[in-house]
């Protein structure tokens, strides 16, 4: 048997619990692993509102997951022996990783490298990922453009304003006021107030007058759907937090490129290229951290008892970083 955190049905943060169920055992092809970190995120508690008609209950939430390999099932994976330390972004329609033990495919790990702590390595995956396939492999931001960041203080916004300093951008966000001097600090030049009666027309001048030539939306659909009418021709949006509508934007105008990013159609698709490809994309943001060319979120760590509290905080959409839950070691 092991500790975890359990969802009898859907419902909010407050009805999850801590539980004892039987420990996991790899199937072929799959490691199990003691937990040592997991990283919360919004999806977290927006799926288990809903819950998943592939979920068998009690469910166990956390997909950010970071540990070390305890075991193996048949045919194991000489990269991954007993020891190994791996992170990965969990497939929603599995058990998580709030728990001590959990399972995983072997092809969807990354290897934890010596110079990142478990703590930050289950900071990374969802948050990372996101901001990595948006901004590098979507829009493939460049120097010489402007990008705006919505919803920058955030984990996916943090990492995005980021990525996109490095490859040369001047980076327009906005935040709350409270954050604005944080988001500098990442790589912002102009941090504007979401809440402003003038957002768009500041948000114009903060382009130079011509529209922005990427932008990356991490509010919402609505967010998303202004975005596109900051773009200037042909530039190019990310909607990591749902699909914009396209109604405001006329035809033979701004002609945008629009980019929906979504970690876990990897694993609904059905492409076990594109699974493999989520351990690459980690593998990627580790190296970065390890050379410390990409700076990890400010972190708030808690146990495993005051997750459900913690995941209450994050749907208040407030927390400025990540929130991590530590189940053992540093």
């Amino acid at each position: 048997m092991m500790r975890a955190l359990l969802l009898d049905r859907p419902g909010p943060p407050s009805s999850l619990h801590v539980g004892a169920v039987a420990r996991p055992v790899p199937a072929a092809g799959e490691v199990l692993v003691r937990v040592h970190a997991v990283g919360l995120n919004p999806v977290d508690y927006q799926v288990a509102s809903g819950g998943h008609a592939e979920w068998e209950y009690p469910h166990i939430p956390g997909l950010d997951i970071a540990g070390v390999v305890h075991d193996a099932g048949p045919g194991p994976d000489p990269r991954l022996p007993v020891g190994t330390r791996v992170v990965w972004h969990q497939d929603l329609r599995r058990p998580g990783g709030l728990a001590e033990y959990v399972t995983a495919p072997t092809s969807v790990l990354a290897i934890v490298p010596p110079e990142v702590n478990m703590t930050v390595a289950a900071s990374l995956p969802c948050a990372g990922m996101t901001a990595y396939q948006a901004v590098v492999r979507r829009l493939r931001a460049t120097g010489g453009q402007y990008a705006l960041v919505q919803g920058a203080a955030g984990g996916v916004g943090g990492f995005a304003v980021q990525l996109l300093a490095a490859a040369g951008a001047t980076v327009v966000a906005t935040s709350s006021p409270p954050n604005h001097p944080y988001v500098r600090g990442l790589g912002a030049e102009t941090v504007l107030d979401y809440r402003s009666a003038e957002l768009a027309s500041a948000l114009r001048a903060a382009s130079g007058g011509r529209g922005f030539d990427l932008v990356v939306d991490a509010v919402s659909p609505a967010s998303a759907a202004q975005g596109l009418l900051l773009l200037r021709h042909a530039g190019g949006l990310a909607a990591v937090a749902g699909r914009p509508s396209l109604d405001a934007v006329p035809p033979f105008g701004i002609a945008p490129s629009l980019h929906e990013i979504a970690l876990g159609a990897a694993y609904t698709h059905g492409d076990v290229a594109s699974r493999s490809d989520l351990a690459t994309m980690l593998t990627e943001l580790l190296r970065l951290v390890a050379e410390g060319k990409l700076a990890p979120l400010p972190i708030e760590t808690v146990k495993l008892d005051d997750a459900p509290e913690a995941l209450d905080r994050l749907a208040g959409r407030h927390v400025r970083g990540k929130i991590v839950v530590r189940l053992e070691g540093p």
